[in-house]
């Protein structure tokens, strides 16, 4: 069902063209967001399939994201129109259904967008599917990279980086029921226009990683591909050969959150769901990589952490959200708001949202100053991070996509 709002015809400066933020920092400096809002405000709601934790990416006005059937596994893109609502189009896959996460749905993963085609990704046990699309639908390519191994269902998503399409291929090697066999971890960098392998650099097989890669520009060195896992720790990869320049081994636990680098420091976080979060900032310079801080309490295990500036806000799964100077790890407020956390916490102008899974939201002002600006229920369950572009706020609540469009205040 689809509901439609007065809107005009935007023109679109900007995009949200991968997981948590064009790259991948989860803020956009002149973003305008209310501190509270109701049904009533929403531009258009389009109900969905079901309910899922990829979120959406957008380019030019129109929105990607994928969308499962729980009962056959089958998974969907569809492209929709910002300003109104409209299914542009939409593409199913059939897959074959298995085991996930109580958390995981089969529609876990975030597109990467460019400006001519749209990137997806999913596996089964026995396929893991790269796609590329046109804006309009059209398959350009496919790849089948093999099997992939977890117990807790495939959780990662594409970007693109350095003019490469980039996967992290991490599987499962510890942990396994009787009878599995180990997966194949791996960094793969591939052709946008064809899906060719540029390079493939194998990876420690340990406990798989969900965080999505990183573009780092060294002063007077390569680009690096930066990621984070507990079998390599932080690590850096040259970006044209993907060859290992350097890794620190500063994580006890799987990485579910993404890395961010901020200057010459690469910050990841890793834990469990019984705990043991810890969050590090590790500087990546000449090869020579040194820890810089260490957070041990309040670190999040799923939320990626977003950064504002020389300020860094850190939300952990079990609700208490913190502001770090991101250079120092200097703590600065932390505040508890209850509640259990996945979507991970964006910065909208001078606004920091933060959605627990049952769906309650919190604006707050990303500050040194700690207000509570706003505290509202969505009405329905929130595991998606949110999406935001030229005015458009993007929320997965429940089995919806909502769209709180320009000129709510």
């Amino acid at each position: 069902m689809l509901f439609l709002g007065a809107l005009g015809g935007p023109t679109f400066a900007d995009n949200w063209s991968q997981f948590h933020g064009p790259d991948g920092k989860g803020y956009v400096a002149d973003a305008k967001i209310p501190s509270s809002w109701g049904d009533e405000d929403y531009a258009w709601r389009l109900e969905l399939p079901s309910e899922d934790v990829g979120s959406p990416a957008i380019q030019a006005g129109k929105a990607f994201l994928l969308a499962s059937d729980p009962a056959k596994a089958t998974r969907r893109l569809l492209a929709v129109e910002l300003a109104s609502g409209k299914v542009l189009w939409q593409r199913s896959f059939d897959s074959q259904p298995h085991h996930l996460h109580l958390r995981n749905t089969y529609a876990a993963s975030t597109p990467a967008v460019d400006a001519e085609h749209v990137y997806v990704a999913w596996s089964e046990p026995e396929h893991t599917f790269l796609k590329c699309f046109t804006h309009d639908g059209r398959e350009v390519w496919s790849r089948d990279l093999g099997r992939w191994q977890s117990q807790h269902g495939f959780g990662t998503s594409p970007v693109l980086l350095d003019g490469k399409v980039i996967l992290y291929d991490s599987q499962q090697g510890q942990q396994l029921r009787p009878g599995d066999a180990p997966g194949r971890s791996r960094m793969l960098a591939l052709d946008p226009q064809t899906g060719a392998t540029i390079w493939e650099t194998p990876l420690s097989t340990t406990r798989v990683c969900y965080g999505v890669p990183a573009l780092y520009q060294p002063a007077g060195g390569p680009q690096q591909i930066v990621a984070t896992s507990n079998g390599e720790g932080a690590f850096g990869l040259d970006a044209d050969t993907g060859k290992m320049l350097w890794n620190l081994e500063v994580f006890r636990s799987r990485c579910v959150s993404s890395p961010l680098v901020v200057g010459d420091l690469v910050i990841g976080s890793a834990g469990s769901g019984g705990g043991g979060n810890h969050l590090v900032a590790v500087r990546a310079v000449g090869g020579q990589p040194e820890e810089v801080y260490r957070l041990e309490r309040a670190a999040p295990y799923v939320p990626t952490p977003a950064v504002a500036g020389d300020l860094m806000f850190v939300l952990a799964d079990n609700g208490i959200v913190s502001c770090l100077e991101v250079n120092t790890g200097k703590p600065i407020w932390a505040k508890r708001l209850g509640g259990n956390f996945g979507a991970s916490p964006v910065v909208l102008g001078d606004k920091l949202l933060v959605i627990t899974l049952g769906g309650e939201a919190t604006v707050l002002s990303a500050s040194r100053d700690s207000q509570e600006l706003g505290s509202f229920d969505l009405g329905g369950k929130v595991s998606a991070t949110p999406a935001y572009s030229d005015g458009y706020l993007l929320l997965r609540v429940g089995n919806e996509l909502r769209c709180l469009g320009p000129g709510v205040t």
